[in-house]
């Protein structure tokens, strides 16, 4: 996951205590700014803070989280001054889980509760500078075209690949029902209707084409990572597009699913419900936000995208 990918950006010391000694590392948190203050101490800081969606923190060995240090007050800023923010990686036995902080619509099996630190100890080894909005590839260290890869292509695409698989399981439940079910006060199934007919082939078209898009321009950065060459800012920019349309894709075929399940679709416990409240929830990530649209084409024309895409 992102944070684990985050993670290898430590000093080789602090990725040696994490991931030296287990096969499989889980590692939970956020990697959004902010939420923690740090004071210097001898070899490392005294944290506190608060963060929210620990999305696997019940079954995770370590956290990750923002924080500023405060020297007299005031915020460090990083070697190159770019940033006032660092990052830590916490050892889960150290931190508290504030119950009853995940009460959501959907997504509620994720567990991303918000979790606190309070005056823990973290040493130099487990932080570093959170460099870019919301990240920068720091961990382009390690061999292997995955670690080279910049961060547009898997920051966006990880939440999109999840909007689009539950869009996946969304069409799936409506064709489940369909062969089932024959509505009240009609003679035949729902299947044999043509406009649901109509909306499992325009879904399945529509999230289909999304995905495509969204590989074709994940392709096209490994390509060039591949061939030792530099991506480009419009790479990148397509990168980024594409996920948030293959989520816009998923969200326009989940409805279409939910709208023909009838009475169905708003019963809590049928597919079709749980699907669209999942999707819902995660198609809010800020990572697939239509402002990405602007953005995109600031950088076709030529002007400053700003911070978030570079």
């Amino acid at each position: 996951n992102i944070a684990q990918l985050v993670s290898l950006g430590l000093p080789d010391e602090g990725v040696r205590e994490i991931f030296g000694h287990a096969r499989d590392v889980a590692i939970a948190g956020t990697a959004v700014q902010g939420g923690g203050r740090a004071v210097p101490v001898d070899g490392g800081y005294r944290v506190t803070g608060r963060w929210p969606f620990g999305t696997g923190c019940q079954e995770s060995a370590w956290m990750l989280g923002s924080f500023q240090i405060l020297d007299g007050g005031e915020p460090r800023p990083s070697p190159d001054g770019r940033s006032v923010y660092w990052r830590g990686v916490f050892a889960r036995s150290e931190v508290q889980i504030v119950d009853g902080s995940w009460d959501v619509s959907g997504l509620r099996a994720t567990g991303s509760f918000d979790w606190t630190v309070d005056d823990v100890f973290l040493p130099e080894r487990r932080t570093m500078v959170h460099a870019g909005v919301p990240l920068d590839n720091q961990w382009s260290r390690w061999p292997g075209i995955s670690y080279a890869l910049p961060a547009q292509a898997w920051v966006g695409p990880h939440h999109s690949a999840v909007i689009t698989g539950i869009a996946r399981a969304g069409i799936d439940a409506l064709i489940d029902l369909a062969t089932e079910k024959t509505p009240r006060g009609r003679t035949a199934r729902l299947c044999d209707n043509p406009q649901v007919q109509d909306a499992i082939g325009r879904a399945d078209a529509m999230l289909n084409a999304g995905r495509a898009y969204r590989t074709a321009t994940i392709t096209e950065l490994w390509n060039t990572v591949a061939t030792g060459e530099a991506t480009t800012l419009e790479q990148r920019a397509r990168c980024r597009l594409a996920a948030v349309h293959a989520a816009d894709s998923a969200r326009q075929a989940m409805d279409l699913m939910y709208r023909h399940g009838g009475s169905t679709s708003y019963r809590r416990e049928s597919r079709l419900a749980e699907c669209w409240r999942d999707l819902q929830v995660v198609g809010q990530a800020v990572t697939l936000m239509p402002e990405w649209y602007p953005m995109g084409g600031r950088v076709f024309m030529k002007m400053d995208p700003g911070p978030r895409l570079r």
